[in-house]
C-alpha cells in the first residue's frame, strides 16, 4: 500500500514565503516591520544598534540553545576582552554580567536542548565538583562576616565563588571529547595571539586614544616606569596581560607535541608568541609562570634525561637573570631581571605590607570579607584600612578578604588537583597523547600557581576561566584516552618485525 504522503502534490504544497498570506503571520510581519520603525524613529542610532543587537543576538541563541558548547567558546573569548572593552566602551550598563549571564544561558541551552529527556548530570559529579561546592559555601557564608560592612563588595568579587562551581560543570558537560578540547585550544589560541599582535601595535606604536585616555587617568602610575610603556594589551593590566601570555607559552608549546602538520605549528606559533608577549608586558611575576610550568612538564615526563637537561637549562636562566647583565639594554629584560633582585623597593614594600597584614589578620581567622582588600575596595570604602593596603599577590589577596581559614581551603583545592592529575599523568594514563595533553595543562596551571605569589593573576580574566576550565579537565584525563584496542594496535607497529 502507497503511504497517504506519496500522494501529495508537490506543486500543492505552500512553501516558507506563502505561510506570510495567513491573516495571522501577515499581522505578525507588519507588527514586527512596525515595533522595528518604532524604535528607529525614537532611538536613531542608538535605535539601529539595537536592532542589530537583537538580530544577532535572537541568531546567537538559536545557535546556542542547539549546540550548548558555543556557550563555553563564547564565555572563554569573552573574558580575554571584556575588562580591556570598557576603556572603549562608556557605558552605565553592568558589562561585567555579561560572564554571568552566558554561564546561564549556556546552562539553560544544556537543559532546553534535551528537553524531551532527562538532562544527565552525572559527567559533573567528581570530587573537584564536590571543592568547588565546598568553596561556595565558604564564599557565601563570608555574608556573615563581621568584618564585612557591605553588601556590594561581595557581589561585586562573586566570580572568585560561583564561577569556579559553575564552569567546572559546564567542563565536564561539554568538553567530553578530544576534537572539542582542541577546539577550546584553538578558541583560546586565537585570542591569544591577538592580544600579542595588540601588544606589539602599542609597543611600536603607541596605545590609541582610549588607551591614552586610560593612562592618563592614573594607570600610567603603574604602566609607565623610567619612561618605557609596559604592554598591557586589551587585558585589563600589564600583570594579567604577562602572566596570561606566559600561561599559554607553556601550555601551548607544550601541547604542540601532541600535534603534527599544521596545527603543530598553530600551537607553536601561539606559545612562542605567548612568551614573547609576558617579555614585552614588563611584569616581573609572570617569568615565574615558564619556570615552574616547563619544570614540572620535566618531572611528568618521569625522564631522568629530560629532567636533567630541563632541570639545567631552568638554573641556566635563572644565572643569566640573577647574576649577569647580558641583554639589560632591553628595557624588557632589565624589567625582568629586577624580579630576582632580593633588595628590589617593589619588594621591601610587598613585604611590609604584608607585615601590616599579618598584625591585622591575626584576629581575624575569615578575614575582612569578599572584595573589601586592595585598591578595588577603595570604589565601595575608600578609607579602610584594607583598602589602603596593596594585596598584590593573589594569595595575599585571599588572605586579607577570607582569612587564614580561607587561604587554607584554596591553597588545599589547588594543590590536591595539581598533585592527583599529576599522580593520573604519571601512574595511571598509558596514551601518550592524552599525557601530553593534560602535561600542558597542567603545567600552565602549576606555572599560574607559582606566579600568583607576586601577582593577582590566577582569579581574575581571562585566566580565571581558563583555569577553572583545565581543573576539570586534568582532573577526569580518562575521557580523553583512547581505547585500550586502539592503544595496543599502535603499540604493535612500534614492535620489531
Amino acid at each position: 500500500m502507497i503511504p497517504k504522503s506519496k500522494h501529495i502534490n508537490p506543486f500543492d504544497k505552500i512553501p516558507g514565503s506563502g505561510n506570510l498570506a495567513k491573516p495571522k503571520w501577515l499581522l505578525l510581519f507588519f507588527a514586527g516591520v512596525g515595533l522595528i520603525a518604532l524604535i528607529l524613529g525614537k532611538l536613531e542610532i542608538a535605535g539601529a544598534g539595537l536592532v542589530i543587537a537583537i538580530i544577532f543576538g535572537s541568531a546567537f541563541l538559536n545557535v546556542l540553545f542547539k549546540n550548548p558548547v558555543i556557550g563555553f567558546y563564547t564565555a572563554i573569548g569573552l573574558n580575554f576582552v571584556i575588562l580591556g572593552s570598557l576603556r572603549y566602551i562608556k557605558t552605565e550598563l553592568p558589562i561585567g554580567f555579561a560572564t554571568d549571564g552566558i554561564m546561564i544561558l549556556t546552562f539553560l541551552a544544556i537543559i532546553f536542548s534535551r528537553f524531551r529527556e532527562r538532562v544527565d548530570w552525572s559527567p559533573a559529579f567528581r570530587t573537584i565538583t564536590v571543592l568547588a561546592i565546598v568553596w561556595l559555601a565558604y564564599f557565601i557564608f563570608q555574608i556573615a562576616n563581621p568584618e564585612a560592612v557591605m553588601i556590594e563588595p561581595w557581589i561585586a568579587g562573586r566570580g572568585i565563588g560561583f564561577y569556579f562551581l559553575f564552569f567546572v560543570i559546564l567542563t565536564f558537560m561539554l568538553i567530553n571529547t578530544n576534537k572539542r578540547l582542541d577546539t577550546f585550544l584553538y578558541v583560546w589560541g586565537i585570542f591569544s595571539i591577538l592580544g600579542t599582535l595588540k601588544g606589539i601595535m602599542q609597543l611600536v606604536f603607541g596605545p590609541d586614544y582610549a588607551e591614552q585616555a586610560w593612562l592618563d587617568a592614573g594607570a600610567s602610575i603603574t604602566h609607565v616606569l623610567f619612561g618605557k610603556l609596559r604592554i598591557f594589551s586589551f587585558y585589563s593590566d600589564a600583570g594579567q596581560f604577562g602572566g596570561n601570555q606566559g600561561y599559554a607559552g607553556v601550555v601551548f608549546i607544550i601541547y604542540a607535541m601532541a600535534k603534527k602538520g599544521w596545527p603543530k605549528v598553530f600551537f607553536l606559533t601561539v606559545g612562542i608568541l605567548g612568551i614573547y608577549g609576558m617579555l614585552i608586558s614588563g611584569t616581573r611575576g609572570s617569568i615565574a609562570v615558564p619556570f615552574a610550568g616547563f619544570m614540572t612538564f620535566f618531572v611528568l615526563k618521569k625522564n631522568i634525561k629530560v629532567l636533567g637537561a630541563g632541570f639545567f637549562f631552568v638554573i641556566l636562566m635563572f644565572v643569566f637573570f640573577k647574576y649577569t647583565m647580558i641583554g639589560n639594554g632591553n628595557a624588557q629584560i632589565r624589567r625582568m631581571r629586577t624580579g630576582f633582585d632580593s633588595n628590589n623597593p617593589s619588594l621591601i614594600v610587598r613585604k611590609e605590607n604584608q607585615r601590616k597584614l599579618k598584625v591585622y589578620l591575626a584576629s581575624r581567622p575569615f578575614g575582612g570579607g569578599i572584595g573589601h582588600a586592595g585598591d578595588k575596595a577603595q570604589r565601595f570604602l575608600p578609607h579602610a584600612f584594607l583598602s589602603n593596603v596593596a594585596t598584590d599577590s593573589w594569595y595575599v589577596m585571599i588572605w586579607a578578604e577570607q582569612g587564614v581559614v580561607g587561604l587554607t581551603l584554596h591553597l588545599f583545592i589547588l594543590f590536591f588537583v595539581a598533585g592527583m592529575a599529576s599522580f593520573k599523568i604519571m601512574f595511571r594514563i598509558r596514551d601518550p597523547i592524552t599525557k601530553i595533553k593534560m602535561s600542558a595543562l597542567i603545567a600552565g596551571m602549576v606555572g599560574i600557581m607559582a606566579a600568583s605569589y607576586g601577582n593577582g593573576v590566577l582569579g581574575q580574566h581571562p585566566t580565571s576561566l581558563l583555569i577553572y576550565a583545565s581543573m576539570a579537565l586534568i582532573s577526569h584525563p580518562e575521557i580523553f584516552e583512547r581505547s585500550k584496542e586502539e592503544l595496543d594496535a599502535e603499540e604493535a607497529k612500534l614492535l620489531p618485525a
